[in-house]
C-alpha cells in the first residue's frame, strides 16, 4: 500500500514537472520584452504546439516562404513552438533593416554545440559580432580574400583552371560525359588549400578525397544546424539530441585532417615568413590571439562555404547557358574576340574587359543563390514600419524570394542576362534607388555578408568562361536539362543535374600563359 502511494506520488511528481516544461517550452512567451506577438507582423495560421514548424521543415523552404509572402506580406511572422521567427522577402524591408539595424542583427544565435569544431562557438561563421569576428576577418581579408592577396594567389588558381581544362579535354577525347560540379569542386578545392596551406591536397594518400567527403557530410547538416542556431537557447539541448552525434563525427573528422595540416605548418614554420593564410593564423596562434580550435574551425568554414557554392553556381551556370543557344554565341562572340579562340585560355585579367560574361554569372547568382535563407537574431528590441521586433528574435531572409521580387526585378523567374548590362536610358536617381533597396544580395547582406564574394565571381567567371571558350557541348543521351531544383543542406542543388559531354573546339591544347 505504502509502496503503490509512493507510485502514485512519483508518477504526480514527474506529470508536473513534464506539464510545466511543456508549458516553458511551447507557451511561455519570450522573456525580455514588455510587448506581446500583437505587435509583431501578420502571420498565417498555426498548428497546435508546434506553430509552424512544418512550414520550416518543408522542401523547398525558400519556396514556400516565398508563396506566403505573396498573401501575408514582404514582412511577416511565424512561431516555432512560442518562438517568433520573422521572414524578410522583399528588398524595400531588407533595405530598411539593414540601413538602420544591422548591427543589431549582425549576430547568427548561439551554435546547437558549443565545443564542436565544425559550426560551433569557435566557428567565425558563427561567432557574435565582436572583436573575435572582426579579427578573425581582418586575417581572412588581408591574407585570403582582400584585392592585394587576390592578385598574389592568381597564379594558384590559373594553374588549378589549367587542370580542370585538360581533364575536360582528356574527356573530350575519350567522348566520356562529365558532371560539371564534380571538376568545378576540384578546382575550387585545390585552389582553397593551396590558398591556405600553400599546397594542394594530396590525391595520393586519400587526403583530398578526405576532405571532399567531410565537406560534403558538412552540407547536408547545414539545414538543422541552422535552424537549431534560429531555436536559441530554449531548444538548444533538444537540438544537440538530435544532431550531436552527426555534428560529432563531422567535427572528429575535420579535426584529424586539419591537425596534420598545423603540425606540417608547424614543422616548417621555423625562421620562415609569413606566406599563406595558416602561416598567418599560426603566427596569431603563437601571440594567444586565437586559439588552435580557432584555426581548424576557419579552414572548415573555408571548404564549407567556399567549394559547394562555386560549384552549384557552375553547375547552373552551364545549364542555363546550354538551354539558351543565344546566350552561349553572345558570350563565345565576346570571349573569342578579346581572348582569341586558338591562343590562351581566359584569365583573371580578362573579366573586368568581359561584361557580358560578368552579366551571365550575376544572372545566375540572382536565379539559383547558392544559399536561399540566412538567418539572423536581433540583439535588442526595434520597430520596422509599422511593427515592433522584440529582442533576441529570429529574422530569416528569404534571399531567393527578394531577388526575385516582381517590384524591382523585370521578368523576375527568366534568365535575361541583359538586365545587368548598363542602361543609360534609366536616370541616375532611379538606378541609385534600386542598387540601394539591396535588391541583389546573393552572398547576403550588411557587415554580415560573405567575405569571400570576390573570390566566388573570379572562380565563377574564369571556370564559365574556359568551359565556353575550350568546349561545345552536347547533353548525354539528348535530353533535355531539367531546371527542377531541391535543397541540400542550405545549397540550391539541380534535383536532376545533367551529364555533359564536352567537344573540343581547337586541336590544340590551351595555356594559361598570357601571349
Amino acid at each position: 500500500m505504502i509502496m503503490f502511494g509512493f507510485q502514485n506520488s512519483l508518477f504526480f511528481i514527474i506529470l508536473c514537472f513534464l506539464l510545466f516544461l511543456c508549458y516553458y517550452l511551447f507557451f511561455k512567451k519570450p522573456s525580455g520584452s514588455s510587448r506581446g506577438f500583437n505587435d509583431l507582423p501578420p502571420s498565417p495560421p498555426s498548428l497546435p504546439i508546434i506553430g509552424h514548424l512544418h512550414l520550416l521543415l518543408s522542401t523547398p523552404t525558400h519556396k514556400s516562404l516565398q508563396k506566403l509572402s505573396s498573401k501575408y506580406g514582404p514582412l511577416f511572422h511565424l512561431r516555432v513552438f512560442n518562438i517568433p521567427m520573422v521572414i524578410v522577402s522583399s528588398a524595400s524591408v531588407a533595405y530598411e533593416i539593414f540601413k538602420a539595424h544591422d548591427a543589431n542583427i549582425s549576430s547568427r544565435g548561439p551554435p546547437p554545440i558549443d565545443d564542436s569544431l565544425f559550426a560551433g562557438s569557435s566557428s567565425f561563421i558563427s561567432s557574435p559580432y565582436g572583436d573575435h569576428w572582426k579579427f578573425m576577418k581582418k586575417v581572412l581579408v588581408t591574407k585570403l580574400l582582400g584585392a592585394q592577396a587576390l592578385e598574389q594567389s592568381r597564379d594558384v588558381r590559373a594553374d588549378e583552371l589549367e587542370r580542370v581544362y585538360a581533364s575536360l579535354l582528356d574527356k573530350a577525347r575519350k567522348e566520356e560525359s562529365v558532371e560539371i560540379i564534380k571538376e568545378v569542386i576540384n578546382l575550387t578545392n585545390n585552389s582553397i588549400c593551396r590558398m591556405i596551406i600553400g599546397r594542394s591536397c594530396s590525391e595520393e594518400d586519400g587526403e583530398a578525397e578526405r576532405v571532399r567527403s567531410v565537406a560534403s557530410e558538412s552540407l547536408a547538416l547545414g539545414k538543422k544546424i541552422v535552424l537549431g542556431s534560429l531555436l536559441r537557447r530554449r531548444f538548444k539541448h533538444l537540438v544537440m539530441l538530435l544532431t550531436k552525434k552527426e555534428i560529432t563525427v563531422v567535427s572528429d573528422k575535420f579535426d584529424a585532417l586539419f591537425e596534420r595540416i598545423l603540425v606540417e605548418h608547424e614543422k616548417k614554420q621555423d625562421g620562415h615568413q609569413e606566406t599563406d593564410l595558416m602561416e598567418a593564423l599560426l603566427a596569431a596562434y603563437g601571440d594567444d590571439k586565437i586559439t588552435r580550435k580557432h584555426i581548424k574551425t576557419l579552414f572548415a568554414d573555408l571548404l564549407f562555404a567556399g567549394t559547394d557554392a562555386s560549384a552549384q553556381a557552375a553547375q547552373w551556370a552551364m545549364a542555363e547557358i546550354i538551354r539558351n543557344p543565344n546566350v552561349l554565341k553572345r558570350l563565345r562572340e565576346e570571349i573569342d574576340c578579346l581572348v582569341g579562340q586558338g591562343t590562351r585560355l581566359i584569365h583573371e585579367t580578362d573579366l573586368p574587359n568581359l561584361p557580358y560574361l560578368q552579366a551571365v554569372v550575376k544572372e545566375v547568382l540572382r536565379l539559383h543563390p547558392p544559399g536561399t535563407v540566412f538567418g539572423r537574431i536581433s540583439q535588442k528590441g526595434f520597430r520596422i514600419r509599422e511593427f515592433y521586433i522584440p529582442e533576441e528574435t529570429s529574422f530569416a531572409i528569404n534571399i531567393y524570394a527578394i531577388m526575385r521580387d516582381p517590384d524591382y526585378w523585370e521578368d523576375p523567374d527568366e534568365f535575361k542576362p541583359e538586365r545587368f548590362l548598363q542602361d543609360s536610358s534609366r536616370t541616375a536617381e532611379e538606378e541609385e534607388r534600386r542598387e540601394q533597396a539591396l535588391k541583389y544580395i546573393p552572398f547576403g547582406g550588411g557587415r554580415r555578408g560573405c567575405p569571400g564574394a570576390n573570390l566566388a565571381y573570379v572562380f565563377l567567371g574564369t571556370a564559365v568562361g574556359m568551359m565556353v571558350q575550350g568546349f561545345d557541348w552536347r547533353v548525354k543521351g539528348g535530353d533535355k536539362v531539367s531546371m527542377e531544383e531541391t535543397v541540400l543542406g542550405l545549397s540550391l542543388t539541380m534535383a536532376h543535374p545533367p551529364k555533359f559531354i564536352p567537344v573540343a573546339r581547337t586541336a590544340s591544347p590551351l595555356t594559361s600563359k598570357c601571349s
